[in-house]
Formats: C-alpha cells, structure tokens, sequence
C-alpha cells in the first residue's frame, strides 16, 4: 500500500484512538421482489461480499493513507472465536496498533445478515448482544495512557456500534487530554437524551443527510440543501465551532466551518455498492484534516475516498491508496485544490 505523500513536519495531528463497532457480516441475495414474509422461506444465495463495522472501516482508511508516521489506535471488543481473530489480524496488516482490542472469551463477535431484493432494496439482522455491546467506559479509561500520549496532537474517534456510554467516556478522555474530538452517530441515538452534551463535547461531525434531518428536524418533503442548512445551524446553537460533514449520495455532500457552508458536488462513477461509503468518507476527512488541510481542502479528500470505495462489493475497498487515489481522479477528471492533489503525488 502506498500511503499519502503527507510530510512528517506537516502533520497536524500524529495518532488516532477510536471506539466503535467489530465486526463482519455476510451478503444475501433473495430471490423474488415481494417483501419476505414472517413464516416464510425464500431461496437465495450468498454474495462474494466482504462486510466490516464502522471502527475498521474508519481507521483501516486512516491507518493506510497516513502511514507509518502516524498511529492508529482501535479501542473495541471482539470475540474469543475465529472471526474475532481474524479481524484483529487483518487491522494489524492495515498498520493499527491493536493493543486495546480485546478478544473476549464467552462472546461472539459483532456480525450483521444483510438480505438484498432483486431491485437493491433490503434490510439487515444484526447481533445485538455481540462483544461489541459490551464495550464500557472502564474499557476505554484502560487506553487513557493513549490520550495521555497524543495530547493535542491526537484525534479521538467515537463511532457508532458500541455503547453511547463507552463514547462519551471517549469524548470526555478526549477533552481532558486535549485531543481533537470526532463522532458520529445514527438516527436513532440522535434522539437520545445523552446526545446534546456529547455534541457539545465534539469537534468534527460526520453525518449522511437522514441523520442530519433528524438534527433539523425535518419535514419528509424538505430538500436536502434545506435540511443542511438547518441542522448545520442547530449544531452551532450546541457547539459554535463544531465542524460538519453531511453527505447524501448522489445529492453530493456539505461542509459546515464556523459561519461558512461549502457544497461539493458527488463524483460520477459506476457505483458497485455504497455500503461503508459514509465511514469511508469520515476518514478521508479525517486524513485530511491530520495532514493540515483547512476544513473544505478535507472534504475534497473525503469525497474522493468515498466514491472510489463504492466502486467495490465490499465496505473496505482493499486497494485504496495513494495511487488507487490519484488515478481514480485522473480517470474521472474530479478537480482538487492544490493541497489535495500533492497529497496524491509520486514522493520520489
């Protein structure tokens, strides 16, 4: 793997510690477009797809296009069984320091049934009782030497699939030590009551548009530029200067720094599959912002990463890199800032 052209003296931060979810899933194909039915049993067959939870996704991209100036620090629970294994092993092939991945004998590792109709609709069955859910606050204070050690040259990063009680145990050890502070979060815990003091305690917000209309509190008719700007709005009311990422697909994704909206058109490409895309995107902003680029400079970076991702059946595209990156953008003439396109260059 060939990761970015980022020279060391030009990190702005130089380690990540993240909690979130670990786990796999598999992909099933139904045959017939009715809706499955409670008694019924429906033939199908398995996809070659190869799914991943939202922690592996996030810091596998981050681990592999900082390289080896840069630490990556996963905080979660797997398994004492062969997936578990298997997935500590292959983060530790993506560079990330897995110390405090914990393999927990008597649990099963986090893993979610995707079922896919005909015309590309489908659901998911995920575990809800994996060691993933058991993820606590004592085990992310176990890596508080972590934040001790990065200090303000560290990104913190609470990611959904584990314990809302886990994250902002993240987000408080984050701001004790000085770290930049990173999240996201689903539709659903936007709704919680814990969300509005650990909004306040984030930095940087990644969100797709749905969330986003929960935040705006939105009518189902309203467009997306509406819902943006609103939930852009309400989240400088909590943090005023709270970065935000929102992305919506096709509609293309925003950006939100201080009183500036920035809007950037989605890249087109053949799409395989846009599972993992968003989290794909999350760490191209974080990439981004650990190399120094300004907020919008981030957004460029993350959108790249995130529409080659859908270009793979799987939620971790194996081969995204710097050269993957860099002809990706040549062959779909996607226009970059100046700054971005260095970070695409051959270093020698």
């Amino acid at each position: 793997m060939e990761p970015l052209n980022i020279r060391t003296d030009a990190l702005r931060y130089r380690g990540l510690i993240g909690t979130g979810g670990i786990g796999s899933g598999a992909f099933f194909a139904l045959e017939g477009d009715h809706t499955l039915g409670r008694e019924e049993s429906r033939a199908g067959r398995f996809l070659d797809r190869k799914d991943y939870c939202k922690l592996h996704i996030i810091a596998h991209y981050v681990s592999v296009l900082t390289g080896g100036d840069f630490r990556t620090v996963p905080v979660g629970m797997v398994g004492d069984d062969a997936p578990g294994r298997r997935l500590i092993e292959e983060m530790r092939d993506a560079g990330m320091d897995t110390q405090h991945v914990r393999a927990a004998a008597g649990e099963q590792t986090l893993y979610s049934f995707c079922f896919i109709y005909p015309n590309g609709e489908g659901g998911n069955m995920t575990v809800d009782d994996s060691a993933s859910s058991h993820v606590d606050a004592a085990a992310v204070r176990d890596a508080e030497s972590e934040f001790v050690s990065m200090g303000a040259a560290g990104i913190a990063l609470a990611a959904p699939e584990v314990p809302l009680e886990a994250r902002a145990e993240l987000l408080k050890l984050a701001t004790e030590h000085g770290l930049l502070r990173t999240a996201s979060f689903t539709s659903g815990e936007l709704t919680q009551p814990a969300i509005k003091s650990m909004l306040a305690d984030t930095d940087v917000l990644a969100i797709n548009v749905d969330e986003a209309a929960v935040i705006a509190d939105a009518e189902p008719d309203d467009s997306p530029e509406a819902i943006v700007d609103v939930a852009a709005s309400s989240l400088r009311r909590i943090q005023p200067d709270i970065i935000v990422s929102i992305t919506a697909g096709s509609h293309g994704n925003w950006i939100a720094a201080g009183d500036s909206l920035a809007y950037l058109p989605a890249v087109d490409t053949q799409v395989v599959s846009t599972a993992g895309a968003g989290d794909a995107h999350f760490s191209g902003l974080l990439v981004g912002l650990a190399a120094g680029l300004v907020p919008i400079e981030a957004q460029h970076l993350a959108r790249l990463v995130a529409t080659l991702s859908v270009t793979s059946p799987h939620t971790i595209k194996a081969d995204v890199d710097r050269v993957t990156l860099a002809a990706f953008a040549r062959e779909h003439e996607v226009e970059l800032p100046d700054s971005v396109a260095r970070l695409l260059e051959n270093p020698s």
